[in-house]
């Protein structure tokens, strides 16, 4: 990357995250506008997304936000919807890669220490002026994002299988996705990029129903909505009180292949048939 646009870019990310307010949002933009293309409903719907799955403490928003962002760009990039997914997934590995060399953890609870289920939490958070060091981190992180998207978006993919599947996709296609929306999750896959985190089904669940209320004009986002609590309550229930999908599906997947086999075989069939039901709540 050029470095007087690397450090244009470092100057720009603190000043769009005050604008977006949610991390999941700012990441989404910001990776949306350096790749031409700006995306204003799907990026508001990615707000939940942040505090690690609507304050759940999970992978830090700025990978759910990355991982739509290049969702739409693969999509864009590939006519064929199966090499779209998979270069989704392959780059959303790249650049957790690079979120993680820094940070040590994809948490945001192991990189802020704070529980954003707690309003207790938050305001002691906001008050003593943490919050800052999310700023510094995105600022900081922001340019290797953008090097590794392009990294991860140019690799070469041959030994792909040919209809690729993901989890979070076909929560989406149940829910009535476009093709393009259908990619644009697909690196949530196996909880994010396979890496076997927070579930990647709920999440795109929840952005699903938030796209759908942002077109609507009825959504405000808030760190106490009703309808996302709603979501996480059923799949909770569903889950037997399980987040990660290690312990969901009961097994860490190492390639796209393995991934793609499981769910084809009915693997987290029952979940994602659960979990494509929450569209009513939209």
């Amino acid at each position: 990357m050029n470095m007087n646009k690397s450090e244009k870019i470092r100057r720009d990310t603190k000043r769009v995250f005050i604008k977006k307010g949610a991390c999941s949002h700012m990441m989404f933009f910001i990776l949306n506008r350096e790749f031409g293309y700006l995306k204003d409903n799907e990026e508001c719907a990615s707000d939940p997304l942040a505090g690690g799955i609507f304050q759940q403490g999970y992978q830090c928003g700025m990978l759910w936000g990355s991982a739509l962002a290049l969702g739409a760009e693969s999509f864009r990039r590939h006519p064929d919807q199966g090499q779209a997914m998979g270069h989704a997934i392959t780059a959303t590995q790249r650049v957790m890669e690079s979120f993680i060399h820094r940070t040590k953890s994809p948490d945001c609870l192991d990189i802020t220490s704070c529980d954003f289920s707690s309003k207790f939490r938050i305001a002691i958070y906001m008050l003593s002026g943490k919050f800052w060091s999310c700023f510094r981190l995105a600022d900081k992180w922001v340019p290797e994002a953008i090097q590794s998207a392009y990294e991860g978006l140019s690799l070469n993919l041959d030994g792909l299988p040919e209809q690729p599947v993901s989890c979070a996709s076909e929560v989406a296609r149940k829910m009535g996705a476009s093709d393009e929306e259908i990619v644009m999750v697909s690196g949530f896959a196996g909880g994010l990029g396979l890496s076997g985190n927070g579930c990647g089904a709920l999440s795109a669940a929840i952005w699903m129903n938030t796209l759908a209320r942002v077109r609507k004009q009825n959504y405000k986002y808030t760190l106490s909505d009703p309808v996302m609590k709603k979501i996480l309550e059923t799949f909770y229930e569903a889950t037997d009180y399980e987040m990660e999908c290690f312990k969901i599906s009961g097994r860490r997947f190492k390639t796209i292949d393995e991934h793609t086999d499981f769910i084809k075989s009915g693997g987290c069939g029952k979940l994602i048939g659960v979990l494509a039901g929450t569209n009513s709540l939209s």
